[in-house]
This record gives C-alpha cells, sequence and structure tokens, in this order.
C-alpha cells in the first residue's frame, strides 16, 4: 500500500527517484567528457557536430527522400509497383512462409518507411489473403525492407565503386527478411498452441476496420479517372515528394541527437602539428566505441568483416535510428574506418533493422499482436546479425 502511495505522491510531485538518477547520469556523462576534452571545448564540439550534420548530412538524406519519394509514388501511379508485386508474388510463400499478397508490403515499405506495411491488414481487398497467424508477422517483413530505396540511394551515392557492395547488402536483406519472417511464424505458433488458439488463427483474417479513414467518394474516383497522363505524374511526384520530404525531415532528431553522442565517442582529438588536441572541432570526442569494438573484434571481424573498431558504431545507432547511422557513414569513410565490405555490411543491417526498436511496438500494436512484441524484437534482432554476416560472406565469395 505504501508503494502505491509512494508513486502517487511521485507523480503528483511530478519528480521521483527517477528524477536524481537520471541527473546523476547525465552530471556525470557531461564531467566524464569534460574532463578528458575540456568543459568549453566540449560544448563547442557539440554545436559543431550537429551544425555539420544538419548542413552536410540531414539535407543530404531529405534530398534523397524527396527524390526517391517522388520516384516511388510515380512508379505507383504507372503501375510499376503493381507490376513488381506481380513478380515477387510466387517467391513469397517458398521464401518467407507468407501468400504472394505481402509482396506489396515488401514493394511498399521499400519505397517508403516500415508502418506501410500496416496497410495490407486495414485493406479489405487483400487481408482475405492471410491466414490470422500471418498477420502479425507483417511487422517483422515490412520493417526489414523499410525505407530500403533512401538507404540503397544513400549508399551508392557515397560513390560509385560501393554499387556491387550495395547490391550484396540488398540479397543480405532478403536473407535477413526470410529469418525474421521465419522466425516469427515459428515463434508465434508456439505462442497460439500455447494459448490454446492456434485453430482460430489459421483461419482467415478480416481486415482491421478503420474508424478515422476518409471515404473516397464517387465522383471524386472519376475525376481521378479523368485526368491527364501529365496531371497525374505531376500530381503522384508532389505528393511522393512531400511524402519523402516528412521522411526526411523525421530523421532530423535521430541524427542531430543519436549522430552527435555516437560521433563523440567514436573520433578521438584533432592532431594540431602532430599533437592530439581538443580544438572544438566537429566530430571531436574521446573515441569509446573503438575501444568496444577492438574488445569484440575477434567476434565482429569474423561476422562482418570490420577491420576497424569504430565501424561498430552503424549498427549500434541502426537498430534505434537507421538515418542517424546512414549521417555517420560518409565520416566512417573519410576517417578509413569503412571499405567496401563494410558498406555491404551497414546496407544489409541498415535496411533491416531500419530503427526498428523506435516502431516495432507501434506496428505490433496496430496489427492487434501487443502479446507477441517480444518474439518479433528478438527475432527481427537475429535478422540483422543474420544479414550482415550474410552480407558480409557473400561480399568476400563474389568480391
Amino acid at each position: 500500500m505504501s508503494k502505491k502511495n509512494d508513486t502517487l505522491e511521485n507523480k503528483q510531485r511530478g519528480f521521483g527517484v527517477e528524477t536524481f538518477v537520471f541527473l546523476i547520469i547525465l552530471i556525470g556523462a557531461l564531467c566524464a567528457l569534460g574532463s578528458v576534452m575540456g568543459v568549453g571545448p566540449m560544448f563547442k564540439t557539440i554545436m559543431q557536430t550537429a551544425c555539420s550534420l544538419l548542413l552536410e548530412t540531414v539535407l543530404y538524406i531529405v534530398s534523397v527522400c524527396c527524390i526517391m519519394g517522388a520516384i516511388g509514388s510515380l512508379m505507383a501511379e504507372f503501375g510499376v509497383v503493381a507490376l513488381a508485386e506481380k513478380v515477387l508474388s510466387p517467391l513469397m510463400r517458398p521464401l518467407f512462409g507468407m501468400p504472394g499478397a505481402s509482396s506489396l508490403g515488401v514493394v511498399t515499405t521499400y519505397l517508403s518507411d516500415n508502418p506501410a506495411a500496416v496497410a495490407l491488414a486495414e485493406d479489405a481487398k487483400t487481408a482475405p489473403y492471410f491466414k490470422k497467424y500471418q498477420i502479425p508477422a507483417l511487422c517483422n517483413l515490412g520493417t526489414t525492407f523499410g525505407m530500403g530505396i533512401i538507404v540503397t540511394a544513400f549508399m551508392i551515392g557515397l560513390g560509385s565503386e560501393y554499387v556491387p557492395a550495395v547490391c550484396v547488402g540488398l540479397v543480405g536483406t532478403v536473407f535477413g527478411g526470410v529469418v525474421s519472417t521465419r522466425l516469427f511464424l515459428l515463434l508465434s505458433k508456439r505462442h497460439y498452441i500455447k494459448e490454446g488458439t492456434w485453430e482460430e488463427m489459421q483461419q482467415t483474417a478480416v481486415a482491421f476496420e478503420k474508424a478515422d479513414a476518409p471515404a473516397v467518394k464517387a465522383d471524386e474516383a472519376v475525376t481521378t479517372a479523368k485526368k491527364s497522363v501529365f496531371s497525374r505524374a505531376m500530381d503522384a511526384m508532389l505528393e511522393g515528394g512531400k511524402l519523402g520530404w516528412e521522411i526526411g525531415f523525421a530523421t532530423t532528431p535521430g541524427v542531430l541527437c543519436i549522430c552527435t553522442v555516437i560521433m563523440m565517442l567514436t573520433f578521438g582529438p584533432s592532431m594540431v602539428d602532430g599533437v592530439a588536441t581538443y580544438t572544438g572541432a566537429a566530430y571531436e570526442g574521446v573515441a569509446v566505441l573503438p575501444m568496444l569494438g577492438d574488445l569484440i573484434a575477434p567476434v565482429t571481424n569474423v561476422l562482418f568483416g570490420f577491420k576497424d573498431g569504430a565501424a561498430i558504431a552503424f549498427p549500434i545507432t541502426a537498430l534505434g535510428a537507421v538515418g542517424a547511422a546512414m549521417g555517420m557513414t560518409p565520416a566512417l569513410i573519410e576517417s578509413g574506418s569503412v571499405g567496401p565490405n563494410e558498406i555491404a555490411v551497414f546496407t544489409a543491417i541498415g535496411i533491416t533493422w531500419s530503427g526498428y526498436l523506435s516502431t516495432h511496438i507501434s506496428i505490433m500494436d496496430a496489427l492487434h499482436a501487443r502479446k507477441l512484441i517480444p518474439q518479433a524484437l528478438i527475432t527481427h534482432t537475429i535478422a540483422g546479425l543474420a544479414a550482415g554476416v550474410f552480407a558480409h560472406y557473400l561480399f568476400l565469395l563474389v568480391g
């Protein structure tokens, strides 16, 4: 009873034990950095790094998202997405254990973002192709390919010498998707059997009702059908570009906040006249992650072929924000920590995970499968690692 009273009292006060724990961690971290870098250079580096990321990385990512969004929308408008869905459909059941209709989720998430897969469960035309137990697996399947076109375009934009590596990474992504979806279906089946609902879950799925979905009026549909090819192209391009713009700018907090911290934990001081000095320049730091990477180098070298401990920063960041992970890639290349093999691994892990820790729970909730959230997170974590390992060894084979 006293614990409940303490909790209620903390809520009414607005602060509690966690407040003091947070302050201890925050002040401790700043003191630790400041003792190495100096307080002035530390704060200057934080601001300079964030500014550099905003101007040199965020705006580039936004541009890529905007252009790729427009291209994706044009492909949807003129039937290319439908064609891709038709081509991929026969591969879905043997590879992923999912009905052919799920290929639409692969295409749409690759062209946009993770939550696009939820639309299949909300569409009365596509939902009946699924069994009930397959609907939650759309979370892992869709997330595997989320932001795929953006990551692909970004990595190719780093240099033409990385094109083969990116292609290898895409194959690794497919492998990661197979692992993620198959493992999740296996664990979810065990869950339903244990729960005693397996027979019910093998029934045909019914589309989820979406209360706030606007109805399409008949006259609006006729108007759309009567549009000229030029009007359709312009509308699709502008709407797709707008969606890409929104996705791109949605990555800004992740890139600036997460990437700034990761950068300061990845790189060391600047060299001035051959002497390591903290000047307050962008991308200076205490180089903790490379030391961690060196400690686990025997593992990461075998699994991913990482030659430099700093490369571990990408997969760690991609867990929560693939945009931030992309943002640090140019600096890793410039420092010599990353080469074509790492780009292949980064592409595979980046697309497969695509910040799933920040989206998985909300997607599973939208799919009415909260009970399966632990299974979804565990299997997708394994899948990202599997995608990276597969990409590494495939790159060794074809490179």
